[in-house]
Parts: structure tokens; sequence; C-alpha cells
């Protein structure tokens, strides 16, 4: 999954990183309001965390911009932890949640997955779908309530990202854009080996790929 970070301390922002990207996240950086702004209209983003109090361009300003444009990436906004009136403004403005500073690096991180999964439909507690458990904290996979699996960094990304999208096609440019952040070139056939390593973990079936379009994650029918 790709996430834009748009914080202007940039000592948070890179600690944030760390953590973030510890967590299977492929993680972009802006450190003021007009780069978040143009990031966010510019790529493809899985989720945002916008703080409110940025240079050159305010957050709720920013996610203004966005929602106007029609621009509906989940956003998480940052708010001074006494600040009640930033959260209502926030929401008005079309935040999907908001996380008062300081906070714990794990509260962040269950608001984030909480938000993914609600969005896309997944409401239970651990991302599950076709026999496949994925336990987002390990990075493992658990298939039929067997045995866990271990996984590299990208399988996790990718996996995740078809278990969201489950019976879906979705094409190699699309899962390009959602594990890899925008500093990371990847050769052309890097996600065709991946997948394959993935298959090996799961089964060959389930994900086919459709010539020309993409592939698609599930059992067959």
């Amino acid at each position: 999954m790709r996430l834009l970070l748009i914080e202007d301390d940039v000592s948070l922002c890179k600690s944030l990183t760390v953590d973030l990207e510890r967590a299977g996240f492929a993680v972009d950086m802006a450190n003021d309001g007009e780069q978040g702004e143009y990031l966010g209209m510019t790529e493809c983003y899985d989720i945002v965390i916008l703080d409110l109090g940025l240079p050159k361009l305010p957050g709720l300003d920013v996610l203004k911009q966005w929602r106007r444009a029609n621009n509906n990436v989940p956003v998480i906004v940052l708010t001074a932890r006494d600040a009640w009136h930033e959260k209502v403004d926030g929401f008005k403005a079309g935040a999907d949640d908001y996380l008062g500073k300081p906070f714990h690096i794990q509260e962040l991180l269950a608001r984030i997955q909480a938000l993914i999964k609600r969005l896309s439909g997944q409401n239970r507690q651990k991302l599950s779908t076709c026999g496949v458990e994925l336990n987002e904290d390990q990075q493992t996979l658990m298939l039929d309530n067997l045995h866990s699996v271990e996984l590299t960094d990208v399988e996790f990304r990718l996996l995740r990202y078809f278990m969201l999208h489950q019976g879906k096609v979705i094409s190699k440019t699309e899962l390009t854009e959602h594990i890899y952040s925008c500093d990371h070139d990847p050769d052309s056939n890097v996600i065709e080996v991946y997948i394959n390593r993935l298959r090996r973990k799961l089964s060959k079936d389930m994900i086919t790929t459709r010539r020309g379009q993409g592939y698609v994650f599930g059992k067959p029918s």
C-alpha cells in the first residue's frame, strides 16, 4: 500500500517514515502544503496522513482542494491534542479520521489499518479472504488456518493490495503505483517476479493472469 505523509516537522516525518515502511507501506513525504497538495493530485495513494499546520498552504486548504476536485483519497488528519475545533473543521472538509498530537505510532498504524479495511469492505479484525489470512503485524500469511508463511516486504505489500481488491482485475501499472514510492523505479518485470513468488507460497491458481489486462486474486469458481 502506498501512503503520502504531509508533515512539516522534518524529524517527525523521518521517524514516522521509518516506522511506516517497517509496517509495510511505501511512503512518499512532503514538508509543506503546496508540495503535498500537488503529490496528492498527481500520484496514486491508498491513504494520506495530513498535518493541518503546514507552511505555504494549510492542511485544511489542501484537503478542501482535493475534495473539490473529487479526489476521495482516504485522509487521516493530525491535530493538536486539545484543538477540538480543528477536528470539526477537518471532518467538515472531508477528513476520514483524525489523530491528536502527540501520539503513539501503534495508534496511528491501527487507525490506518482500520480505515483501509473499512473503506474496502473488510470489516473484520484480520484481513482474510479465500482461505488466506494476513497478519499485518508480523507480515506473514496463514493458509486455511494450518501454517504460517513468512513474506518479504514487497510480497507483503503486494498480497495486501490483492486481498483488499479480491476478484478485481488489477493491471501491472496499478500494482506498481500502489506498492512502490515515487522515488523507486522498479524493473519492468519485477511485478511478475514477485507474483510468481506469491504463487509458490499460496497456490498457482490463487492469482490468475488476464492477458492484456492484469491479474485477479481469488480462487476460481
